[in-house]
């Protein structure tokens, strides 16, 4: 072949092909498709994954005592999970819609008379108290008896009709259990194995991905410490302590305080506060005060205390985003909502800091710089200027 004999001219391949596009637009459509594909089984993936990551640091410990035997450490740790956190739910499910059940059937006997209630707390208010309420339009107490009363009585008998509900749909609650189940052991085992290959798909730079994984962990861990770790505390506090003073539905009011810590500032206050009143109201004034005093320094510091502990100075979401994120996390996803609502929020504002974190480095070798020059000019005005 001659020296000379220029060869082929190698070809540039196209940033972008049109094959290229159609991938992507594939890739979305089967992603989407997927999606709702497991959207029956949403809240089982949801408290598979959850599971997974909260204990995961438990099995890897385990699995490390038991000579590296994964999936020993995960059936063991999925055993624990099983008797300690899901048959207990259970069991305090069946509970809480007996005691409903039996309430709803005094209040429709007429043994309870939630008016009538609200009528001995009307006769013991004094005359202050009542023009102060006159004054801002509450003057109708019957409207007001008969709105609560109806309020109170079709909440009983909501939650006293989830038994025929759950009775009716116990095979697919059967089916969403094992999906969970299932799902959480082959996370505890495989989870390392299943994150390092999403890590690997993400479309994301390397420091941003890892990043954004990490905080998704933390953030799920202390969502999940600081708000059910929390609840369970105050509701089972709050249920004993109405049962030390002979309250009737001692179990609803403790779950219903549960349920309620999950907002922040007003929370229990929203239970205890006005069965205090009540007890006050009608003659029991020693339970009243000692209800108050309850609430306030025993019910109420668990979540001042602990909270804080739990979840961390620096994964402490602000207030008001933690009520606003419960709620509206509640009315789109219902139950899931309260992990689901206050993650989303947590991650908008981790991934807004990232952006906040990465824009601060890339200003930092220029802010050097520029320090840099100025202390030169400031040594070589020094010298020019010995004096």
């Amino acid at each position: 072949m001659n020296e000379h004999t220029n060869p082929m001219p190698q070809l540039k391949k196209p940033a972008f092909e049109v094959e290229d596009g159609g991938y992507v637009a594939l890739l979305v459509l089967v992603t989407f498709a997927f999606a709702y594909l497991v959207a029956p089984f949403f809240g089982a993936v949801l408290w598979g994954v959850v599971a997974a990551i909260m204990f995961e640091p438990m099995t890897r410990k385990l699995a490390s005592i038991l000579g590296g035997r994964k999936n020993l450490a995960a059936a063991l740790v999925l055993i624990l999970l099983l008797a300690l956190v899901i048959l207990p739910t259970i069991v305090l499910g069946i509970s809480l819609v007996n005691e409903a059940s039996a309430l709803y059937a005094k209040i429709k006997a007429g043994d309870i008379s939630i008016p009538g209630m609200l009528q001995q707390i009307e006769g013991a208010l004094p005359d202050s108290v009542l023009q102060f309420i006159r004054q801002y339009g509450l003057t109708d107490f019957n409207t007001l008896r008969r709105m609560f009363g109806s309020s109170v009585t079709s909440g009983l008998q909501t939650v006293a009709s989830q038994a025929l509900v759950l009775g009716q749909g116990a095979l697919s609650f059967l089916a969403a259990l094992g999906v969970m189940l299932y799902l959480t052991f082959f996370l505890l085992r495989d989870g390392q194995r299943y994150t390092e290959l999403v890590r690997g798909a993400m479309p994301l730079r390397p420091k941003m991905r890892d990043s954004l994984f990490a905080h998704f962990t933390v953030v799920v861990r202390a969502t999940m410490k600081g708000t059910v770790v929390v609840a369970v505390l105050q509701g089972l506090v709050g249920g004993i302590i109405f049962s030390l003073l002979g309250i009737e539905g001692a179990l609803l009011w403790g779950v219903l305080m549960g349920f309620l810590s999950l907002l922040p500032a007003v929370g229990t206050g929203l239970v205890w506060v006005p069965v205090a009143i009540y007890l006050l109201a009608t003659g029991a004034v020693w339970q009243g005060v000692v209800l108050i005093l309850a609430g306030m320094f025993i019910i109420g510091m668990i979540d001042n205390v602990l909270r804080p502990v739990l979840v961390g100075r620096d994964t402490r979401l602000p207030d008001f985003v933690v009520l606003i994120a419960t709620l509206s996390g509640l009315q789109l996803f219902g139950l899931n909502g309260f992990i689901v609502g206050p993650v989303i929020a947590a991650l908008f504002i981790a991934m807004w800091n990232i952006v906040r974190e990465q824009r601060e480095e890339a200003r930092r070798p220029l802010d050097t710089a520029l320090s840099e020059e100025e202390a030169d000019a400031a040594r070589r005005e020094a010298e020019a200027h010995p004096g």
